[in-house]
């Protein structure tokens, strides 16, 4: 077995010394940054950002995005067929109930009421007629009667009299029959020339609409039941957007909602929800929510696009702290308060309450002064802190 040379010791000796100095140079820079769990008054203060904590409104939003629809529409259409004549109407033109905002040809419908006018006539005269011939026959058995009283008509005579009284009473009424059916007949034609007047007869909402959409042009001719127009009620409108079962609980009709959109990027809009529906959707797991929106000045159109920001909670006068002084201790959520003299961090824990971008409300007690957002994860309770800038190097 060969003995090592003196060069290889000697390196083995430097490697071997290097090492311990590195190892005990550690050990120094380690005692000097981390908090000593001896005495206060051997702790070097930690260097700390703090900030002011306040008292004042706080509220819990969420924002959700969805799409703004019409409150209400109305689908034009006639009732009949024909040439579409006129149309007084236009895209973007204001409606007013009961207005006739299209005139069909009513050439037809004119020459079917004639008809039917002739045919009331025809069964009117008809049933003159035939209560002309009743009152002939009804005077023939009262002299048939009369002469059968004193021997000289025979019995056969008074009933043949008799079944022609009775054929010519229902005559009479096959006739009235008749008179009523043409009747009817004319007021139905009456009614279908009416229907030439294409009238925009919506219920409820406001009493002036607005045309959306034109389906036809004139001189096209349709059908009974083809849209013409398309009208829709713009004050109040409607933001409808989706949430999921995770917000779904928080929501309530009522709920108070500020609405933004592209068109109008500095400028938002109150609503409140007015519906929750009641079922979610299988495909996507959501419900639908609609926001009423007054829009006197129709500014908002169906189809934007809106961003809903509701007011799910507020409490008018919570703790406050910026959301980064929140930090956990043995599994307890907490901050750490300044003491009075600013030189000591003291533990204090805590229940998060609602957020609100950065901030947010804290519930426990001795919440006064000022709170330390930068540094904590050095700091124990009653460590020694030295209060530095935001931005200044420690």
């Amino acid at each position: 077995m060969t003995r090592p040379s003196r060069k290889t010791l000697l390196f083995t000796l430097i490697l071997i010394g290097g090492l311990g100095w590195m190892a005990w140079a550690v050990q120094q820079q380690l005692r000097e940054t981390s908090p000593s769990r001896g005495d206060d008054a051997t702790t070097r203060p930690i260097p700390v950002e703090v900030a002011a904590i306040t008292h004042g409104p706080i509220e819990k939003q969420r924002t959700f995005t969805g799409t703004l629809e019409a409150h209400a529409e109305f689908v034009v259409a006639p009732k009949v067929s024909g040439r579409v004549e006129v149309l007084n109407v236009d895209l973007a033109d204001e409606v007013s109930r009961r207005q006739v905002v299209a005139i069909l040809d009513d050439a037809e419908y004119v020459q079917e009421a004639a008809r039917a006018e002739a045919d009331l006539a025809v069964a009117q005269a008809s049933h003159l007629e035939a209560e002309s011939l009743l009152k002939i026959t009804e005077r023939e058995l009262e002299r048939i009667e009369k002469l059968q009283s004193r021997g000289l008509s025979s019995e056969s005579q008074l009933d043949t009299t008799r079944a022609e009284q009775l054929a010519k009473r229902a005559l009479v009424s096959v006739t009235e029959a008749r008179v009523a059916s043409a009747q009817a007949n004319l007021e139905t034609a009456r009614i279908r020339l009416g229907y030439t007047q294409v009238t925009a007869d919506w219920r409820g909402g406001s009493e002036r609409r607005m045309v959306a959409e034109r389906f036809v042009d004139e001189g096209e001719t349709v059908t009974a039941n083809t849209a013409l127009l398309r009208i829709v009620e713009l004050d109040p409108i409607t933001a409808v957007f989706s949430v999921t079962e995770r917000d779904y609980a928080d929501l309530k009709s009522g709920t108070q909602a500020l609405i933004a959109t592209d068109a109008y990027p500095n400028e938002t809009f109150e609503g409140q929800i007015q519906r929750i529906a009641p079922v979610f959707r299988e495909s996507t797991r959501q419900a639908r929510v609609e926001i009423g929106v007054a829009n006197p000045d129709r500014r908002l159109k169906p189809g934007m696009f809106a961003r809903a920001t509701l007011i799910l909670d507020r409490h008018q006068d919570a703790i406050i702290v910026p959301e980064q002084a929140l930090t956990r201790r043995d599994g307890l959520d907490g901050l750490f308060v300044i003491d009075a003299d600013a030189d000591k961090a003291v533990w204090r824990p805590v229940k998060p309450g609602i957020r609100q971008g950065d901030q947010v409300e804290v519930i426990g007690e001795g919440l006064e002064g000022r709170v330390v957002v930068l540094g904590q994860q050095q700091l124990r309770d009653g460590a020694s802190v030295r209060i530095v800038e935001r931005g200044t190097a420690p």
